[in-house]
């Protein structure tokens, strides 16, 4: 039995980031996002960080 394996994580496991092919490993990365559609991960900031004092339903609508 043949197992299926997504070739795009084999992209970046060929092309392991050495230092001196930063350009080639993150051209390689934003292709494989887009694919994903994960590329938002890279382009947006992280979200805001909630006070540890604040509920959860106060997160839910002050933090989104």
């Amino acid at each position: 039995m043949s197992s299926i394996k997504n070739p795009l994580p084999a992209i970046l496991d060929s092309n392991k980031f050495t230092g001196m092919n930063y350009q080639d490993w993150l051209r390689n990365l934003n292709i494989i996002l887009a694919l994903e559609k994960l590329l938002y991960t890279l382009e947006k900031s992280p979200p805001k960080e909630a006070p540890a004092d604040v509920s959860p339903k106060t997160v839910n609508i002050r933090f989104k």
